[in-house]
C-alpha cells in the first residue's frame, strides 16, 4: 500500500469513495449520514494545496493472487480494486491543526478495502505529518467503526471540560448540522500511544 498526497486529478475519486463508505450508515438507521454530501472539490483542493490530505493506493506491484493469499481478495482471484479502479485511491484522510493538535476531519476507506488496517495506517501517517502533536477527532459513540474502533487505536474520549476552544467550535458546528441527533464525542490520542492492534 502507498500513502501520499493525492493528485488534483484524484480528488473527484475521493468524493466517489466517500459516498461508497457512507452507505454503511444506512443499515444503522442513519440515512442522513449516508446521504450527506462529500467534501466539495473546492474543499478537497484546499486540503491538497495545504498538504493536509492523504490518500492510500494499492501497490501497483501487488497482484490479485497476492491479495487473495493475504486475505484481501474475495477468494476467487478477483482483483481487490473491484470498486476503485487501478491507480485510484482506496482510502483518504483530511486533517487540520486545531489548538496545537492534528485534528482528523475525515477518514474513509472504500468498503471493498475494509478490514485491512488502511484507516489505521492513514491515521499513523497523519500523526507523523503533524509532528509531535496529539491527534483529535469527533465521532459517533455507538457506530462500531467510529468511537469503539478509535478506542482500539489508542484514542480516549474527552470530557466536556477537557475540550479546547477549537474543539468546542467544531462540536457547535456539528450540532448546527444536526449531527447530535446521534451520540457524538471528541477523542484524543497522545504521542507515544499504544493500541490493542485489533
Amino acid at each position: 500500500m502507498i500513502i501520499r498526497t493525492p493528485a488534483l486529478t484524484d480528488l473527484p475519486a475521493l468524493r466517489t469513495l466517500e459516498r461508497a463508505a457512507g452507505e454503511a450508515f444506512r443499515a444503522l438507521g442513519m440515512p442522513q449520514i449516508a446521504d450527506d454530501e462529500p467534501p466539495s472539490l473546492a474543499e478537497l483542493t484546499a486540503y491538497q494545496h495545504a498538504g493536509r490530505a492523504l490518500a492510500a493506493y494499492e501497490d501497483p506491484d501487488r497482484t490479485p493472487a497476492d491479495a487473495t493469499r493475504s486475505g484481501t481478495g474475495n477468494g476467487t482471484g478477483a482483483a481487490p480494486w473491484a470498486g476503485p479502479g487501478p491507480g485510484q485511491p482506496i482510502a483518504y484522510l483530511l486533517w487540520t491543526p486545531v489548538d496545537g493538535c492534528t485534528h482528523i476531519d475525515q477518514v474513509s476507506v472504500h468498503p471493498q478495502h475494509a478490514h485491512r488496517r488502511i484507516g489505521r495506517a492513514l491515521i499513523d501517517h497523519a500523526e507523523r505529518a503533524g509532528g509531535a502533536a496529539p491527534l483529535t477527532l469527533t465521532t459517533f459513540t455507538d457506530v462500531p467503526w467510529n468511537a469503539p474502533y478509535y478506542t482500539r487505536l489508542g484514542f480516549h474520549i474527552l470530557t466536556d471540560t477537557a475540550l479546547t476552544p477549537g474543539l468546542r467550535a467544531i462540536r457547535t458546528h456539528e450540532a448546527s448540522m444536526g449531527l447530535d441527533r446521534w451520540p457524538r464525542v471528541c477523542m484524543r490520542r497522545d504521542p507515544g500511544h499504544t493500541d490493542s492492534r485489533a
